[in-house]
């Protein structure tokens, strides 16, 4: 990791960071980056969007962010499936990084340390949906994970414009049988 970059869990309920991840939320929606938001996006809403996820933290949903010198740089989210026969698999949600950050490696860190909790917590697929032909999609072949396809009109993006949405997968610890892990049943 990077000199002075500071990665961390962060708890549910703990709102300290709460101002800077709605600044952060707001920075990727300027930018076009497609997370569900719309561009008339303002701070009540991005609080309260993030509220809700910190709200929701427990053993089920994870939330990493990434700071250096006390500034907010990137976020990234892992839910892990609750349902009986899906419990080897998670969702990455909202990766972010903020846009004057990008280009560094952040969400390269991001994305290995939520890979590192889900292989602890006996996942062996990880998936995720991005806007087709977004920055996004770069990042994460780059990153090794696979195109499984793609869904025209998906969502607006921040514009408001209907966009396809690709669907991602990766494939954890390839070398060992595909069978469910006791470890979450």
């Amino acid at each position: 990791m990077s000199e002075g970059l500071h990665l961390e869990t962060v708890a549910r309920g703990d709102t300290r960071a709460l101002p800077q991840l709605a600044a952060l939320l707001l920075d990727a929606v300027a930018h076009q980056a497609s997370l569900g938001f719309l561009a008339a996006l303002d701070e009540a809403e991005a609080d309260a969007y993030w509220q809700a996820v910190l709200a929701r933290l427990g053993p089920t949903h994870r939330l990493w962010i990434l700071s250096q010198g006390g500034q907010l740089l990137g976020t990234a989210q892992l839910s892990l499936c609750e349902k009986p026969n899906g419990r080897h698999r998670a969702e990455v949600q909202k990766l972010m990084v903020h846009s004057s950050a990008r280009g560094r490696g952040l969400a390269s860190v991001l994305m290995q340390a939520l890979e590192r909790a889900a292989r602890l917590e006996g996942c062996s697929l990880l998936v995720l949906d991005t806007e087709a032909g977004s920055l996004a999609e770069t990042v994460y072949r780059h990153l090794g994970w696979l195109k499984a396809g793609e869904i025209p009109r998906y969502a607006a993006s921040p514009d408001g414009q209907l966009a396809a949405t690709a669907l991602y997968y990766k494939l954890l610890d390839e070398d060992e049988p595909a069978s469910l892990d006791a470890k979450r049943l």
